[in-house]
Parts: structure tokens; C-alpha cells; sequence
């Protein structure tokens, strides 16, 4: 297909998507990106949220959490190698609640600067995903 862009989105667990797209935007550490085919060679951190993909010849639009991780673009190809990696269908919003619940509790507990700097991440993370199973509860 001339205008579509091929876009890969691996964890450390698996590979989580792979196909031709319309286009992909992503959280990247100053924004929203959107990449579009024949997009500026590119490489970024990526915050923790929601990679949406509009695949190519049409379809419903595909959702897939990361929790960070490193953007690649190339005029044809955006790779996604993100810390952890969750398809939109299989994000579990009472599991989510629970693990934000239990970091809270964390960071109350918290003594020491590092410790509160890695519960804090771990915040961001979850509230994240619990934005993106919102995000995808809206689209149903």
C-alpha cells in the first residue's frame, strides 16, 4: 500500500502489534505525536499512555498501552520498543484500580527519596492506564 507506515510495537514480553497503518500517535515526553507515512526520521522517549493506530485500508482504531519506552520513525517504519506493552481489549480496569490503590499506600509509606521517585513513577503509570481504559470504554 503506497501511503501507509509499517509500525511494530514490541515489549521486553512479546511482540504487541505489527501492521500497515493510515498513521500512529503516540505520548512522547514534550507531547502528542503523530506519525504519518514519509514521516522525519525520529527518535524519542515516550511517556506512559495510549499509542492509537489507524490501520491501513480502514477498520476500528487500535489502542495499545505502554508504560514508557523508545520511539524509532523512519519514513516507512515506526518501531515502539516500550517498557511493558498492553492491548487496549486485554487492560483489566479493577486490576489497574487495585495496583494504583496499593501504590498509594506505598507512597505513604515512603521514607526516602528514591524509594518516593520510583512509587511516584509507578503512580504515573497506573493512572495512565486507567486514562487509556477509559479512552477505550468511550470509543464501545
Amino acid at each position: 500500500m503506497p501511503n501507509t507506515i509499517h509500525v511494530d510495537i514490541v515489549s521486553a514480553e512479546a511482540g504487541i502489534y505489527s501492521g500497515e497503518a493510515e498513521f500512529v500517535v503516540l505520548p512522547g515526553e514534550a507531547g502528542e505525536l503523530g506519525i504519518y507515512p514519509k514521516h522525519t526520521p525520529l527518535i524519542t522517549r515516550i511517556k506512559p499512555g495510549s499509542v492509537r493506530i489507524k490501520p491501513a485500508g480502514g477498520g476500528e482504531e487500535e489502542l495499545v498501552f505502554v508504560a514508557g519506552g523508545i520511539l524509532e520513525v523512519q519514513p516507512e517504519v515506526v518501531t515502539v520498543l516500550a517498557d511493558t506493552a498492553i492491548r487496549g481489549r486485554d487492560l483489566d480496569e479493577a486490576k489497574a484500580t487495585e495496583a494504583l490503590k496499593a501504590a498509594e499506600e506505598a507512597r505513604r509509606r515512603a521514607t526516602d527519596k528514591q524509594e518516593v521517585a520510583t512509587v511516584e513513577a509507578e503512580l504515573a503509570s497506573l493512572a495512565a492506564q486507567l486514562a487509556a481504559i477509559r479512552k477505550l470504554r468511550q470509543r464501545k
